[in-house]
């Protein structure tokens, strides 16, 4: 029996789809999706040949593989979540599956306007800086389109940088500084580059888009393979752990929200554990950056001029 690479080899489309529909099969081996299969020492690759999946979601090989090569348009959404199940993708792999595989129809191509945030994002900004959280809003491509100053004492002051790059995928693979602040850095930047995958599924005709993965694949060989392992990654809630070079080890806890009417805003609010040594860091911090914000306000809109 062919392996996955060996089938693959016959049609040779690099449809988005295609990419990530191999790249779910190769990191799901039979044992793990319950199959028992006698031949596995004879397997070039590990993961799951499209025979097996195809089994496993209860449809023809034929299908899939049209299905994968983007030449059957009319999967319905019980395929498509039946794929999702026996490749055991979580809820935002699922939905950029049923993005990829049944795109919507694309409206005439148009300058897309600027993003804006609200004037009551930034007022909830405000407020949680008074409080001693950290608070900034991310748009498309993960521009940072604006923050507070506690945000910006921990993580970086995106103001102070050209508007061409206020973006956190280019603060965490381009920026020294991001290596020695994220005590996981690889974490960090597999979950970015995944981030900047799902906003490429939902954007595929976004030109700065293009130009931005461009410009990470061209200078940093780490983005180039978590690009290409085809991962995406939505942010809801979790912890981050810090290195930071004023107050030392920190751990914050994280929430992401949706404010206003923008779907592609997402304002990420931090905190900490009471009690606890990072809540004891984060607080000298807002120290330093109440200091700061006496001479103005500490809200900063970071990426205005970003479509």
């Amino acid at each position: 029996m062919r392996d996955a690479g060996e089938m693959d080899r016959e049609h040779p489309d690099s449809t988005p789809l295609a990419e990530f529909l191999r790249s779910a099969r190769s990191r799901l081996t039979p044992q793990a999706a319950g199959l028992d299969d006698p031949g596995l020492g004879r397997r070039r690759v590990p993961g799951l040949r499209r025979e097996e999946l195809a089994r496993l979601a209860g449809v023809s090989v034929d299908y899939y593989t049209r299905i994968e090569q983007g030449r059957s348009r009319s999967a319905s959404t019980e395929v498509l979540d039946a794929l999702a199940t026996a490749l055991h993708l979580d809820d935002a792999e699922r939905s950029h599956l049923h993005t990829l595989a049944r795109p919507q129809p694309r409206p005439a191509r148009r300058r897309p306007r600027p993003q804006r945030v609200h004037r009551a994002t930034w007022d909830l900004l405000d407020t949680l800086q008074q409080a001693g959280r950290p608070g900034f809003v991310l748009g498309r491509r993960l521009d940072v389109l604006a923050h507070n100053q506690l945000a910006g004492r921990l993580i970086t002051d995106f103001r102070a940088l050209p508007a061409t790059e206020r973006n956190q995928a280019r603060f965490v693979f381009l920026d020294p500084h991001a290596r020695e602040l994220y005590r996981d850095w690889p974490r960090v930047a597999a979950d970015t580059a995944a981030m900047l995958r799902l906003d490429a599924g939902r954007h595929p005709d976004d030109p700065a888009l293009s130009a931005l993965v461009g410009d990470l694949s061209i200078h940093s060989e780490e983005f180039r393979r978590f690009w290409s392992d085809n991962k995406v990654h939505r942010r809801t809630t979790g912890t981050k752990d810090y290195h930071h070079p004023l107050v030392g080890d920190l751990t914050v806890t994280y929430q992401a929200l949706t404010p206003g009417d923008d779907p592609d805003q997402i304002l990420f609010v931090y905190g900490t554990e009471p009690g606890s040594p990072s809540e004891t860091s984060l607080r000298l911090l807002a120290q330093m950056s109440r200091t700061a914000a006496d001479t103005g306000s500490v809200t900063a809109q970071a990426s205005g001029a970003h479509g």
